[in-house]
């Protein structure tokens, strides 16, 4: 799968997430949380935390998100938004634990606690230095296709095809035009416009390929 562009067009595009959660557009917000609560939930299990448990820590990483989103530099060289999440994941996981080591009769705390220490806090930039590069690779996979889930709706049927049998599909463009009965630009075209929306709308969360 590939996410170049090869084509000119005027795409459909609109402000990113980020720009309207910022701005404070309940809908945007709704997208970012479904985006990335998956990922978050799944951070939150990796460091040793029961189903339960990651869901509130979940819960408690968004609430912090929603209020420190102002305080997040996209346009800081090397950082990125899944690297700053994964920081405030780790730091509201390692607070659960501690709270949970203070209740009377708590148990396997001090084991989470240690699974915590063990994992280093990675700079906001350096998301790889708690995930493999594969991992980190099948995050950003999954926030693409959830991405794509969304701005479906905004595409008739052609042209979203044209996009998803060349990008996802890897098929040509001459042969997805001779199966479509397009031309060959039109189907460039079509790709293009899919994938500026793409972008634009993960501008300053993802950095696609």
């Amino acid at each position: 799968m590939t996410f170049s562009n090869t084509a000119s067009s005027s795409p459909s595009t609109s402000p990113s997430l980020l720009l309207r959660a910022r701005a404070g557009e309940a809908l945007a917000w709704q997208r970012l949380v479904q985006l990335y609560s998956p990922l978050v939930y799944n951070w939150a299990r990796r460091t040793g935390l029961q189903a339960q448990d990651a869901a509130d820590v979940s819960q408690e990483t968004f609430a912090a998100v929603a209020s420190r989103l102002n305080s997040f530099d996209d346009q800081r060289t090397g950082a990125t938004f899944r690297g700053w999440l994964w920081t405030i994941t780790r730091n509201k996981s390692a607070d659960w634990v501690r709270n949970q080591e203070k209740q009377p009769g708590a148990v396997g705390g001090s084991w989470n606690l240690a699974k915590l220490d063990q994992r280093p806090a990675p700079a906001e930039n350096q998301i790889d230095a708690s995930d493999s590069a594969a991992q980190s690779s099948n995050d950003q996979l999954e926030i693409v296709q959830r991405a794509l889930a969304m701005i479906r709706g905004s595409f008739q049927k052609n042209t979203w095809q044209a996009f998803w049998r060349t990008v996802i599909d890897e098929r040509s463009p001459e042969e997805v035009a001779d199966e479509l009965g397009i031309s060959k630009w039109t189907v460039y075209k079509a790709r293009s416009r899919v994938l500026m929306r793409l972008r634009s709308e993960l501008d300053g969360l993802e950095e696609l390929p």
